[in-house]
């Protein structure tokens, strides 16, 4: 299994991911179109984000996006982990927690001083993935608005 940084000839496998994230996901519908159009701004722009991936034999078979931003809190560069997903076919290799440890480094040599990530609050085995890597539940709720 290699490690990387999506480039965009990755586009079409990445979003094959993302309609399965989507699909489990409760607050989200997938939408191939959009999804494509989201992964060619990351991708075309570091200062935004990197997606990494996990792949083999020219297949990929997991991803994780990291999004860049400042925290005044913290005065430094934090990121945003989102889009975490194996493939369902592969899940329980490991490649979960590969992904996730290769995206905590690069947050690390990024200068990152905090990485934040929601996952659905039914969603206990995510939880208790994410909690494995030392993340904790926040006393702060997530709220959005839709602005289009």
């Amino acid at each position: 299994m290699n490690l990387r940084i999506a480039t965009e000839e990755d586009v079409s496998q990445l979003a094959r991911l993302l309609e399965i994230l989507f699909s489990q996901e409760e607050e989200f519908t997938p939408d191939a179109a959009l999804q494509e159009a989201g992964l060619r701004a990351i991708i075309a722009d570091p200062r935004i984000g990197e997606i990494l991936l996990a792949e083999e034999d020219g297949r990929i078979i997991g991803m994780v996006s990291l999004l860049y931003t400042v925290s005044t809190a913290l005065g430094a560069k934090v990121a945003l982990l989102e889009d975490m997903i194996v493939d369902p076919s592969r899940r329980d290799e490991g490649i979960g927690s590969k992904l996730l440890d290769h995206a905590l480094r690069i947050s690390r040599e990024r200068g990152c001083a905090r990485i934040t990530l929601l996952t659905d609050a039914s969603n206990v085995d995510a939880h208790r993935f994410y909690e494995r890597f030392g993340f904790a539940k926040s006393t702060m709720i997530p709220m959005r608005l839709a602005l289009r």
